[in-house]
């Protein structure tokens, strides 16, 4: 499979369809969307990457490891959640949140804490899980 990115200026880039990410439920306002990619920009050590949808070309959400913010999430999973993943290990998971640039605060960058995206990078699955209370946790790291 290929697609055009035109947000990024490329064309015709391939996606080997054993590294899509799959949602039962798309994320919150995309209900058709469901099928995704990770991208990443070229560089050593990229800091974001893109959650791609391959279902509108035009939907790309980007995403950071919640401790590149020194943020540490704990998250419970109910049995529905994992059924729904297809997680047997917790090991497997992974958890990232979408930022964005917000215009009210003087175009600085956000976090979505409320509604992280929970990974399985064996099965190739995905959610959003929208979080009722969310208390992430700063880490303090000596820079």
């Amino acid at each position: 499979m290929k697609i055009d990115l035109e947000r990024f200026g490329l064309k015709d880039v391939p996606v080997d369809p054993d590294s899509v990410f799959t949602f039962a439920v798309g994320p919150a306002g995309f209900p058709d969307c469901r099928r995704f990619k990770v991208f990443h920009q070229e560089g050593p050590q990229p800091a974001v990457f893109w959650l791609q949808s391959l279902d509108d070309v035009a939907v790309a959400f980007p995403i950071v490891d919640p401790g590149t913010l020194d943020l540490e999430y704990e998250i419970e999973l109910s049995d529905a959640d994992c059924a729904q993943l297809e997680l047997e290990r917790a090991e497997d998971a992974a958890v990232v949140i979408i930022v964005y640039r917000d215009a009210a605060a003087g175009g600085t960058i956000a976090a979505n804490t409320r509604s992280p995206i929970i990974l399985n990078l064996q099965r190739r699955r995905a959610m959003q899980k929208i979080l009722q209370e969310v208390h992430p946790t700063l880490l303090y790291r000596a820079r």
